[in-house]
């Protein structure tokens, strides 16, 4: 089977996209590879996908309606889609607004027209985020909480493409499964980052900006149990059943809360370096806190997320020197 992956240049795109590889599925990779961040990085992880037998790429913008059509005519028929691409970044979305607005709820659009102009349309995954639940105070959060409540834009178009793909799974009947991701980290991770501005700034004498004083939690999740995550997903469609829409959400986190500041400590010992700290207020868009009840995924898919931050940040470190170099 041909699997299409959109926002395969991206840190949790290429490795997914590498996952299916692995298991011998074909993928055809579709990204923009705009410059929110260093492009080359998106070049480097999409040379070493380049290299795989049954991986194509093409260079386009989903909320592109002509691109996409192109795409799922030329390469396709894709009875499965893995849908990844967005404009990320919750402070860039205070920025620049548009730009969500265009990729994140034109470009869902366009990927939910494909899938129901598809005939034996099987499976649609797609990316939300942990974002949607705002400043939920009830911790962990569950799938059952409001997220009628975003304090940014971006968390708001990712409930609004919730939104959307369960009307579309109403009205066509087209199995969709969202996952909430949690603060993904891990080797290929993104540049705005935490982790990776953290390793930078430590590594190179700059300080670090540390935000609400460093009273913060995170449900860091390493990449490797969110790819894991999101294949047991894509194999297991929601069921057609009882006048139901199949149309499914899972929180994908680790199921833990880290202190900001045991992060920064992890990372000091990993580096073999101390941080020059800049303690500063709580941003716009941002929250205390983030925990996933992870109850469900377990429970439905198998979802069992191994890896500790202990483990998780020294490999994400190893990564990161050796792909700046010495």
């Amino acid at each position: 089977m041909t699997i299409l992956v959109t926002g395969a240049a991206g840190f949790i795109g290429y490795g997914v996209a590498a996952a299916l590889l692995d298991r011998r599925d074909r993928v055809v990779g579709v990204d923009n590879v705009n410059d929110y961040y260093d492009a080359r990085l998106k070049e480097a992880r999409l040379a070493l996908l380049k290299r795989r037998d049954g991986f194509r790429f093409v260079r386009a913008d989903i909320s592109d309606p002509s691109a996409l059509r192109d795409v799922a005519t030329g390469l396709g028929p894709f009875r499965k889609i893995v849908h990844l691409a967005a404009q990320a970044g919750v402070r860039h979305s205070l920025e620049n607004p548009m730009a969500f607005v265009e990729s994140n709820l034109a470009g869902h659009a366009r990927i939910l027209e494909l899938c129901r102009r598809t005939d034996g349309f099987e499976h649609l995954v797609y990316a939300s985020s942990s974002s949607v639940y705002g400043a939920n105070a009830t911790a962990p959060f569950s799938t059952a909480d409001r997220v009628d409540r975003p304090v940014s834009l971006y968390a708001a178009t990712k409930a609004a493409d919730e939104l959307m793909s369960h009307a579309y799974s109403h009205l066509y009947g087209a199995p969709q499964t969202g996952l909430r991701y949690f603060t993904v980290y891990g080797p290929w991770g993104r540049p705005d980052m935490a982790m990776f501005l953290f390793t930078d700034a430590i590594l190179n004498d700059r300080p670090i900006r540390v935000f609400n004083h460093g009273d913060m939690r995170r449900d860091f999740t390493y990449i490797d149990d969110i790819v894991d995550g999101t294949l047991r997903a894509l194999d297991r469609p929601p069921p057609r059943a009882d006048g139901t829409p199949p149309h499914r959400v899972f929180n994908l986190g680790n199921g833990r809360a880290e202190r900001l500041l045991d992060v920064i400590g992890a990372l000091e010992e990993a580096l073999g370096r101390k941080a020059e700290r800049r303690l500063e207020p709580l941003q716009p868009g941002d929250v205390p806190e983030t925990l996933a009840d992870i109850s469900a995924a377990a429970r439905e898919i198998g979802y069992a997320p191994r890896t500790t931050i202990g483990e998780g940040i020294p490999r994400f470190v190893d990564w990161f020197r050796e792909y700046h170099g010495p």
